[in-house]
């Protein structure tokens, strides 16, 4: 029993035990293999953390957000280190602004309804009043952000989004094209960037078909 306690302590300490096989903050396991989600059923349930239960609602096998001001819906299973994350999208006003925050704390939001520097991956698709999308490094308004002013958001058009970082690149797509890319010097990584989230400001958001796959 002595024995066995001390290497159960060694191989706590050990690098292979990485942050992947550490359990969320709701106790949920991380995902080690392929893992989906249709929000067919009438509640979030416990894989989700609303940071305002006004904002998210299921509707018709969808995941729908309004009015969220920078207050995420984070999903509560630790993300693999590297990843692709899939699922549909579409925004239902003209004003765009479809928005996702990967590899971020889990937990973060704004305090009122301003802004808030997030802690993840900042991928916005037609924001600021649909005038610009961006791949951002927690600020999204930071100088080293990729940017660019087309395509627009067309109001109730179903996009399809694959997102994949290895190593320290991410690639964007949107319905299979390259839509923007980052190389991250200092990667994003460990406990505190491990966690996915929905975000939104005003506009009515949809979203289904989530896939995470580690890579």
């Amino acid at each position: 029993m002595r024995i066995s306690l001390g290497i159960a302590c060694i191989c706590a300490l050990l690098p292979a035990c990485t942050c992947e096989k550490v359990a969320g903050p709701g106790g949920l396991p991380p995902i080690t293999t392929p893992f989906s989600e249709t929000f067919e059923r009438a509640e979030l349930g416990p894989d989700w953390r609303a940071t305002d239960s006004n904002a998210y609602r299921i509707e018709a096998g969808a995941l729908v957000a309004r009015q969220a001001y920078n207050h995420p819906l984070w999903l509560e299973r630790p993300l693999p280190r590297n990843a692709t994350i899939e699922f549909d999208c579409w925004s239902e006003g003209d004003a765009g602004d479809i928005k996702v925050e990967i590899w971020g704390d889990g937990k973060s939001h704004a305090n009122d309804r301003g802004g808030y520097t997030s802690t993840a991956y900042n991928f916005i698709f037609g924001g600021w009043h649909n005038s610009l999308s961006v791949l951002a490094r927690l600020n999204e308004h930071g100088a080293d952000r990729q940017a660019r002013q087309a395509p627009r958001v067309e109001r109730g058009r179903h996009y399809h989004w694959t997102i994949t970082r290895q190593g320290a690149h991410i690639d964007w797509l949107i319905d299979g094209q390259p839509f923007l890319a980052f190389d991250d010097p200092a990667p994003l990584e460990g406990t505190e960037h491990a966690y996915f989230a929905i975000n939104d400001w005003e506009a009515e958001l949809h979203f289904d078909n989530l896939k995470i796959t580690p890579r």
